[in-house]
């Protein structure tokens, strides 16, 4: 028995989401329908990050458990040939057998994409959130360096019921134009339900100009979801890699 680690990249389009659920057609389900064939044994795929209906990744995580003879590092061309086309495995290997991608220290880095012009773009529709009025870069910026560092972010999650801790370490929140488009770039140790979308949606109303950039702190000090702004569309979202930092070779090299 071995345990087989894979680096996935998906268009969430069509997906409901990444986790298994029984009404609708999820990442892992078409993982494990795949892996079971290619395999021939009952194999059922550990996710690091449950992405929402509509998100995409680059560098999602997931963990599988198998007796097959099949090398580990020819997993990812096999499965390959089989998946849909917009699901690619971009790595698989060998790793130990206590790996988990989700009970581990890591760093994950999304993106989020803004098209931000006067008219919207059809063929970027489905990677991006068309927003026509002008936005002030510099200020969404300034809000977004108050979001580095260790805080409570209460106020920019969704809650739920199991989770009690709401602190978490932001390494670096990257408001970047590149012509129409803005690119918001974070990583974190870790992120709360809908916590990115919910910082997209408040530096949009920063740079929209109905919240000073300021602002953001006393979002943060208030604790409270109603202090922020709206939840940003799932589709401009991107799930771009996950880091391991102590587990060697285990995933790409710290940027």
């Amino acid at each position: 028995m071995k345990r087989v680690k894979l680096i996935v990249a998906y268009d969430g389009t069509e997906y409901c989401g990444w986790q298994v659920q029984p009404n609708g057609i999820t990442v892992e389900g078409v993982l494990n329908q795949h892996l079971s064939e290619l395999l021939r044994e009952p194999i059922q795929v550990i996710g690091a990050s449950r992405t929402d209906a509509g998100v995409h990744a680059l560098g999602n995580v997931a963990v599988f458990n198998t007796s097959a003879r099949m090398p580990a590092e020819k997993i990812s061309y096999a499965l390959n040939t089989r998946l849909p086309a917009d699901i690619r495995i971009q790595d698989s290997r060998e790793v130990p057998p206590d790996f988990h991608p989700r009970f581990c220290e890591t760093r994950k880095t999304y993106e989020y994409l803004i098209l931000n012009r006067k008219f919207p773009d059809p063929t970027k529709r489905l990677y991006s959130l068309f927003y026509y009025y002008p936005l002030d870069v510099e200020a969404m910026q300034r809000a977004a360096d108050m979001l580095v560092g260790t805080h409570d972010f209460k106020s920019l999650c969704t809650a739920k019921p199991e989770v009690e801790n709401t602190v978490r370490t932001i390494y670096s929140c990257e408001v970047l134009p590149e012509g129409e488009m803005i690119r918001i770039r974070i990583r974190g140790n870790g992120f709360l339900y809908n916590m990115v979308r919910i910082i997209v949606g408040t530096l949009i109303r920063i740079g929209s100009g109905y919240y000073p950039a300021d602002h953001m702190e006393k979002i943060l000090e208030a604790k409270d979801r109603q202090a922020a702004g709206e939840t940003a569309p799932a589709h401009g979202l991107t799930l771009v890699k996950i880091e391991y930092p102590e587990s060697e070779g285990s995933l790409q090299p710290l940027a």
